[in-house]
């Protein structure tokens, strides 16, 4: 564990977790505006759109964790402080997503083209993020004493505090049980959910293909994930966790569209092939010809 990365003077910390969280950001620039220009779409608008998107995908990450753990507010501001942890994937993905469906409506761009470009990055962001989190010693998992390659947490960490609520510890302990390391299991989701997008991209037959397999993977995976997890902060609904219920919808809702956008291409050959769309050019008035003087 190293919740604070670095201490600048004055004894101001520099949080692991956002750290790696702003870095996320800034990978995920990077391949997304890659990706939209190989697409042949404008530059500036995807800038735009990105910025606001990833400032959207906080506050809903965010604010799904708020609602799951009312209970662990002591503060207004305590609110705020993402720095330090507290964010739901599942909140990101749909406030982003949501933020996306709106700004591609007003401004008329092809919601599945920006999709598809968008979804390799959360796999990148998953992973860079999920270190923030193996750093700061959160959503750590269910106590694993035989595992070779389980992890104890410190004393105070957010495992050892779980434990010891659980009766699982006493007091008197330094570490942990050995528990899974889930961070870590989630770091490697999003290397192979980045993986498979770009994967699909180069042989993907429609626009929102891409989007699909990142969402129906990820929700297999994740549901999976979360029965290794041991941290209350992730809520339920029914026996369900609420990223779990949430896989289950995201799942079903994903492979409909894809069932969907399947048949509409074949009935519809290279309609929704939107990489393959000329840029807009400027329209440029043919000049007039003279006539002739008899």
């Amino acid at each position: 564990m190293r919740p604070v990365l670095i201490y600048l003077p004055f004894h101001i910390p520099i949080y692991s977790y956002g750290v790696m969280l702003g870095l996320s950001l800034i990978v995920g620039w990077y391949i997304v505006l890659g990706l939209c220009e190989r697409d042949k779409m404008d530059r500036e608008k995807m800038g735009s759109l990105y910025v606001l998107t990833a400032i959207c995908s906080v506050a809903g990450a965010r604010l799904l964790y708020v609602f799951t753990n009312l209970d662990r507010f002591d503060s207004f501001f305590d609110l705020f402080k993402v720095w330090q942890g507290g964010l739901v994937a599942y909140g990101g993905f749909l406030g982003g997503f949501l933020t996306g469906v709106i700004y591609c409506l007003v401004k008329k761009i092809k919601l599945l083209a920006w999709a598809d470009c968008v979804v390799p990055s959360l796999g990148t962001g998953l992973a860079l993020t999920r270190i923030g989190c193996f750093m700061f010693g959160c959503d750590f998992g269910q106590p694993a004493p035989g595992l070779a390659w389980a992890v104890q947490f410190p004393k105070d960490s957010p495992a050892w505090a779980e434990q010891l609520k659980q009766h699982l510890i006493d007091n008197t302990a330094t570490h942990s049980l050995p528990v899974h390391p889930t961070q870590i299991y989630e770091m490697f989701v999003g290397l192979t959910l980045f993986g498979l997008t770009m994967l699909v991209r180069r042989y993907r037959t429609f626009s929102g293909q891409m989007f699909v397999s990142f969402t129906m993977g990820y929700a297999v995976l994740r549901f999976y994930l979360e029965t290794l997890r041991a941290d209350e902060q992730r809520g339920n609904i029914g026996s369900l966790s609420t990223s779990q219920f949430i896989g289950i919808v995201t799942f079903v809702l994903a492979g409909a569209l894809y069932i969907w956008l399947w048949k509409w291409q074949k009935a519809h050959p290279g309609s929704l092939r939107y990489w393959e769309a000329a840029p807009v050019a400027a329209e440029v008035a043919a000049p007039k010809k003279k006539r002739r003087k008899k």
